[in-house]
């Protein structure tokens, strides 16, 4: 039986296995999407495509929906009797997802079914430790592998600083060091990208993402723009979407972003040395503020861990523990966590009244 091109395409005998349920369909993947309307690639090659009125109807949330990357099953091969339409979304085995935006609780999917997330993060005016946290919070709750990639190094003199900064940040994770002033300066991103692979490029807007696919592709595919004064890069991708590299793999651009809500995170794997130090506390409770016996305080004050590291961590758990809560909930929440923070309803109610006494 002849091999289906689209093992090229990062197709793998699970969704194959999965897609034989199907047998009136034809399985396609996902590689643009715009609002409703997507471009699939199937065995046959590259047609538009929209969601069954079924798939609209039954999706909870924007995560039910299909997304670049993602396997669905089409009623067609081709666009000669209208659009193909997307009748089933298999399986996802990774997934990168965040909140969407706006004030309602719902998620939206950066992309599906990808080995490999770059995290991009420019040496200049973006270089931002926090965000970064963030990003890998994100990736490694997705089940990809999470690599940092940092770009525009010739604009970077402190580069040996920038190196020791992310290190204490990025545990456990590859850091590559990327520039396009040279021709080999993509070089160290082409050894994860092999037959099948799927790995997608994230970050702020303007770090280089487009510029380094471009090298990877061989080609100008994706817009680019020149560096601003201020040195910040131009914002250029407007979509995301899914391009076959040459000699194998694929990659998946996505646009910049301005701002990062998580949907989920992994502080376990992100704060990895947050979480050790926690094991230590006296009180398995401990809020690392100023209970007795605290070993996350105790490594701040001891200059192992960064006071800005441990205040973001503290952040996202506090984001983390917000989700999916409504507004009236939202509000106890943070009042609850306000009384905590100064002892209890009974601690706070005896503080106001010895301010009210001092006035």
């Amino acid at each position: 039986m002849e091999k289906s091109n689209l093992y090229s395409l990062g197709l793998n005998s699970g969704v194959a296995q999965e897609a034989a349920l199907y047998k009136e369909l034809h399985l396609a993947r996902i590689s643009v999407q715009h609002k409703e309307l997507y471009m699939v690639i199937t065995e046959q090659g590259e047609l538009r495509a929209e969601l069954a009125g079924k798939l609209q109807f039954l999706g909870s949330g924007n995560g039910d929906y299909p997304a670049v990357g993602d396997w669905v099953m089409v009623d067609r091969l081709d666009n000669r009797g209208g659009h193909a339409i997307i009748q089933q979304r298999l399986p996802r085995s990774s997934v990168l997802m965040r909140r969407a935006a706006g004030t309602a609780y719902d998620s939206q999917v950066i992309a599906a079914n990808i080995d490999v997330v770059f995290i991009c993060m420019a040496l200049n005016h973006d270089f931002n430790l926090r965000r970064l946290e963030r990003y890998l919070s994100l990736v490694w709750d997705s089940r990809a592998k999470p690599v940092v990639v940092l770009t525009k190094a010739d604009l970077c003199p402190e580069l040996s600083g920038k190196l020791s900064e992310v290190y204490t940040v990025a545990i456990g994770v590859d850091v590559l060091v990327t520039t396009a002033m040279e021709e080999d300066g993509y070089a160290g991103i082409r050894q994860y990208i092999t037959e099948g692979t799927t790995v997608a490029f994230i970050g702020s807007s303007g770090v280089g993402k487009s510029t380094l696919i471009n090298r990877l592709l061989g080609s100008e595919t994706l817009a680019t723009g020149d560096i601003r004064a201020d040195d910040r890069g131009r914002h250029t991708t407007t979509h995301r979407q899914l391009l076959p590299v040459p000699g194998g793999g694929i990659v998946i651009d996505t646009p910049g972003m301005r701002e990062l809500q998580l949907a989920n995170a992994d502080l376990t794997a992100s704060f990895a040395d947050i979480e050790e130090l926690a094991g230590r506390c006296r009180f398995r409770d401990c809020s690392h503020d100023s209970e007795p016996g605290c070993a996350v305080q105790a490594a701040v004050r001891a200059g192992t861990l960064s006071a800005g590291r441990l205040q973001n961590y503290v952040k996202l758990q506090h984001e983390l523990s917000y989700q999916g809560l409504n507004s009236r909930q939202l509000e106890q929440e943070k009042t609850n966590r306000m009384f905590k923070e100064v002892g209890g309803r009974k601690q706070a109610r005896d503080l106001g009244k010895q301010k009210q006494k001092r006035r």
